[in-house]
């Protein structure tokens, strides 16, 4: 008898357990939420202030873009968990408007930025991602963690000495805490201990007060003043649409590598406009917006093993909190402690298996290609959306070619009512690939007159293909001998039907 398995409907799939309700009702797993969102947040507040710096703003502007778009999110997103705050991959983007035109057209970006988020979205941007091959997921993956460790290198050169100590005992603590207990999540037992050391001994290390000046208000609305003419949107227009695409690309990767993480779905759509409406949110209080972020998402999800929208709003909170109430004790804490934290991070992110020897000896050359160039392209660019593009266009390109050589055409010489004729088989998929040497693969003059070109155990996907068919047809009526195809499935033949004789043969 056979076993029937029946699929989740469309409500389920998309249902992450535990819950917020469920968290909210267990002391153990509201813990964990907790002290999960404290956590990031102490590692948001040193990257938010440095990605100010990119951008060329006050560190203030990034610090509340977090809060506000970190807690927007949690209510607004469709990955619960996941973390979206500024980023270093919108600031590279949008650093040249601060920096040529001041800080409203600056803003005025941000607030496009997101309103074009939310039109992609409403138009299935986010369906886009079945169209990422899993060797481009894996060469983001890799490139993200590169580029997570390789961010912590400044603070590692042209330090005192007593920063590399410190940042070893704090790796110790990331490793050897979760095999003692995982009540506590080990980055936040690690940024306690070694802040406590630092302010026990006097030592003299960069801390996170070094960074920048920690705001002392809440954020208020801004409205940026700039003129509504078609010359401010050709000025912020083509940057706004650059984050737009940055933003939303690298928020659906992670996304989606959280889903891996968790054996989950999420709500991409979802997510799509959820981070146009952070943007929106971000920009009219003044902040420089951002994207999903892949480092505190990682400390969130996999050191911290968070899994509700609970962990995503309390890491906006305590961000605000610890910045405006507790300003002066995070100043303290030592950049060698989220130096740790981040290059655990790194090392957990990377994909390693991907790189074994066995795994490259199975795996097709064009494959590692792929995930390669994706690699290479992230990391010298430190743009993830290059990387992804340039990944992907790979992908394409290298099925092309290998989706080409899967075509075969056999000739038969067959007796049909006492009359010769040729038969050909062509068996495998005709797209621009495939179908531009077909017309080699014919013995125009040797066959009789009589030809038969069977398309049974083949499909024509384009424009390419039915030209070349016709250029069949028209090298053998030219030698006076009837042509018939026949086969076609009754797609494939509309699709003929519609455009042979209107592309034009080859001659």
């Amino acid at each position: 008898m056979t076993a029937v398995i029946p699929t989740k409907d469309s409500a389920s799939r998309y249902r992450i357990e535990p819950t917020v309700l469920q968290a909210l009702r267990s002391p153990r797993l509201l813990t964990r939420e907790v002290l999960a969102g404290l956590v990031v947040a102490l590692a948001l507040i040193p990257e938010a202030i440095a990605f100010s710096i990119i951008a060329g703003v006050d560190p203030r502007v990034g610090l509340f873009s977090s809060f506000v778009m970190a807690v927007a999110i949690a209510f607004l997103g469709g990955r619960p968990a996941m973390i979206t705050a500024a980023t270093g991959a919108i600031a590279l983007v949008i650093a040249p408007v601060a920096r040529e035109y001041g800080m409203d057209y600056f803003i005025a970006t941000v607030l496009l930025g997101g309103l074009i988020q939310i039109v992609l979205a409403l138009l299935g941007v986010a369906k886009l991602m079945r169209f990422i091959p899993r060797s481009v997921m894996v060469g983001f993956v890799n490139a993200l963690a590169i580029l997570i460790f390789t961010a912590q290198l400044p603070q590692l050169f042209g330090v005192p000495w007593l920063v590399y100590p410190l940042v070893a005992v704090g790796l110790a603590i990331l490793f050897l805490m979760p095999r003692i207990t995982k009540v506590v999540p080990a980055p936040l037992v690690t940024i306690v201990l070694l802040t406590a050391a630092v302010v026990v001994f006097g030592w003299s290390v960069p801390n996170v007060g070094d960074q920048g000046e920690l705001p002392q208000s809440l954020p208020e609305l801004f409205i940026p003043e700039v003129p509504l003419t078609l010359e401010t949107l050709g000025i912020i227009g083509p940057f706004a649409l650059a984050m737009a695409v940055v933003g939303l690309l690298e928020s659906l990767m992670t996304a989606k590598l959280v889903d891996d993480i968790t054996d989950t779905h999420s709500r991409k759509t979802r997510e799509a406009w959820g981070q146009g409406v952070a943007n929106v949110l971000s920009g009219a209080f003044g902040g420089m917006g951002g994207c999903a972020m892949i480092g505190q998402t990682m400390i969130n999800v996999k050191a911290s093993g968070a899994r509700t929208r609970i962990s995503t709003f309390l890491a906006g909170v305590f961000l605000l909190v610890l910045v405006l109430a507790l300003g002066d004790v995070v100043a303290i804490i030592p950049m060698a402690a989220l130096v740790a934290v981040m290059i655990l991070v790194s090392v957990a992110t990377f994909d390693w298996h991907s790189i074994r020897p066995s795994t490259l000896r199975r795996m097709p050359k064009s494959e590692t290609a792929v995930m390669l160039i994706t690699v290479i392209a992230t990391v010298w660019t430190h743009n993830l959306a290059i990387g992804v593009i340039l990944g992907v266009l790979a992908a394409m390109v290298m099925f092309a070619r290998r989706v080409a050589h899967f075509v075969t055409v056999t000739r038969t010489v067959v007796d049909e009512e006492g009359i010769a004729a040729a038969r050909y088989e062509v068996v495998g998929e005709l797209f621009f690939a495939s179908s531009n040497d077909l017309t080699t693969q014919f013995a125009y003059a040797e066959d009789p007159d009589r030809v038969v070109v069977d398309m049974t155990r083949s499909h024509i996907w384009d424009a390419s293909t039915v030209a070349a068919l016709d250029a069949v047809v028209t090298k053998y009526e030219r030698l006076g001998k009837s042509v018939t195809i026949h086969g076609l499935n009754d797609t494939a033949a509309a699709f003929r039907q519609r455009l042979t004789g209107n592309l034009g043969t080859g001659h």
